[in-house]
């Protein structure tokens, strides 16, 4: 290499960027928060300016850092939501999240008129409120002056690629959901019309073939304090590029992100599935031709960690020493983790998916209810991972790994180990990872892979785990019958 690659994560609450040496050892990293707007009516929003904003913040103070040269720019981040530009990038509204509630009514429609299985038969994804089909659908009929002024219904990579470049592309990750047949990596035109979107199928940009380089233009480099020209990647989106960045190589092979979606991922070369079988999941296309990832990514992950934080009242970093006084089996405390308002989205997709604890006495402390909610979390990885077929070694990433004591749990309730890379921004590895690739120069990913660290299984515990995962399916398959009501 003659410079380095600046990998960028441009999360959902926090914009990251990382350099990494030719070792995947980072050499600098700088972060700084991104702004989500909760609305009422379960709306949930993000500023286009405000994350390009960020993405300059980070590249700037990482590159003052730096004592040579820069030779690309390595995007990924968030996916789904909807993020609506004019032809030249500026957005046309407020950027849809995919956390965003506002379909879940519509959603529920879908899947009592069949519309959803239709889409799930022909692209093997489950459709969610928080996707692009049903935003695209609520704003055609509740906001369609915002879908008349955009050139394009895209993602939050590709509009930030768009602000940079001036190229309007979208990466086959991307893509993936809802709308693409993931044999032939084009979009399923029945499915778009499942969905009622036919008129607005220009919206929609056809994904780019292959791993594809773009260049900053005059604006992005005078925003990026980088020179005209300089190459830019876009994508995968951070769910696959985490896999990628962690090490997941071998078809089985798994990764859990415990960060704001608790993101199960399996690598698989096999692109059939039981076109009957339960409507979720996604079939994300990878840079690999033949490689996908079955992603199960659930609404569970460390945002319910903050609620209960704010419920007890303590910090984040008090979690550990609660999980610590409580056993395995919190004191017979059960519970089911949907706190999110859009419901659920794998390893089912349920919009009316609502938390709940049982179990408590006046003999339960917070403790008990710290730990239930962690378990209940593992419990729901648990799930999601045996939907997605996982067979080999797990990764995992995101920030409840941080959390020594959670991570034993997730360890004990999966049954296996658990190898945790050791340097941070394993998604803005795998964008590092890509973006090599595509210019030509790959690095070493075995000596990439090789700085972890792994968690073992205490096998003491697995009993107490597999029958609080016994009931946990139980109490999930009432709590599914009732939310129906």
């Amino acid at each position: 290499m003659t410079g380095r690659i600046i990998g960028v994560d441009i999360g959902t609450s926090l914009t990251k960027a990382v350099v990494f040496d030719d070792a995947g050892v980072s050499i600098v990293d700088a972060c700084t928060p991104s702004e989500v707007r909760h609305l009422p009516g379960g709306r949930v929003e993000q500023d286009l300016e405000q994350v390009i904003g960020t993405v300059a913040t980070v590249v700037r103070e990482v590159v003052g850092r730096l004592d040579e040269p820069v030779e690309a720019l390595a995007l990924t981040g968030q996916g789904d939501g909807l993020w609506l530009r004019d032809a030249d990038g500026r957005p046309v509204r407020p950027a849809l999240s995919w956390l965003d509630g506002r379909a879940n009514s519509l959603v529920a429609k879908w899947q009592a008129e069949g519309v959803a299985r239709e889409i799930y038969r022909r692209t093997g994804s489950g459709v969610f409120p928080g996707c692009h089909a049903p935003l695209l659908s609520y704003l055609d009929k509740h906001e369609p002056e915002s879908l008349d002024r955009a050139a394009v219904a895209g993602y939050c990579v590709d509009a930030v690629v768009q602000r940079l470049t001036g190229e309007i592309t979208v990466d086959v990750s991307d893509a993936s959901l809802p709308f693409l047949d993931p044999m032939t990596r084009r979009y399923d035109e029945g499915a778009i019309e499942a969905c009622g979107l036919g008129h607005r199928r220009g919206l929609l940009v056809e994904p780019a073939p292959g791993p594809s380089v773009f260049r900053l233009n005059q604006a992005g480099a005078e925003l990026l304090g980088l020179p005209v020209g300089l190459p830019v990647t876009a994508g995968p989106f951070d769910l696959p590029a985490s896999a990628i960045g962690a090490g997941v190589r071998e078809p089985g092979d798994g990764i859990l992100t415990a960060g704001t979606t608790l993101a199960c991922q399996v690598l698989t070369r096999d692109v059939t599935w039981d076109r009957e079988g339960e409507p979720a999941g996604m079939f994300l296309a990878t840079p690999a031709e033949h490689d996908y990832l079955r992603a199960m990514p659930a609404m569970v992950g460390t945002a319910g960690i903050d609620w209960i934080c704010g419920l007890l009242g303590i910090g984040v970093e008090q979690i550990g020493g609660l999980l610590a006084e409580s056993t395995p089996g919190a004191g017979r405390v059960r519970a089911l983790p949907f706190l999110s308002a859009s419901g659920e989205r794998a390893p089912f997709v349920d919009s009316s998916a609502r938390a709940q604890f049982a179990g408590l006495s006046l003999e339960s402390t917070r403790a008990d209810l710290v730990r239930a909610l962690c378990e209940s979390i593992a419990y729901a990885a648990r799930h999601c991972f045996e939907s997605a077929g996982l067979s080999g070694t797990l990764y995992a990433c995101g920030g409840g790994v941080r959390s020594a004591e959670w991570t034993q749990i997730f360890a004990d309730v999966l049954g296996r180990p658990i190898v945790i890379p050791s340097d941070p921004g394993v998604g803005a590895r795998g964008a590092v990872l890509t973006a090599a690739e595509s210019l030509g120069r790959p690095f070493d990913v075995e000596l990439w892979a090789s700085n972890s660290r792994t968690v073992r299984v205490r096998p003491e515990n697995a009993d107490v785990y597999q029958q609080g995962y016994g009931e946990y399916l139980e109490s999930l398959g009432s709590a599914r019958a009732l939310w129906r009501l």
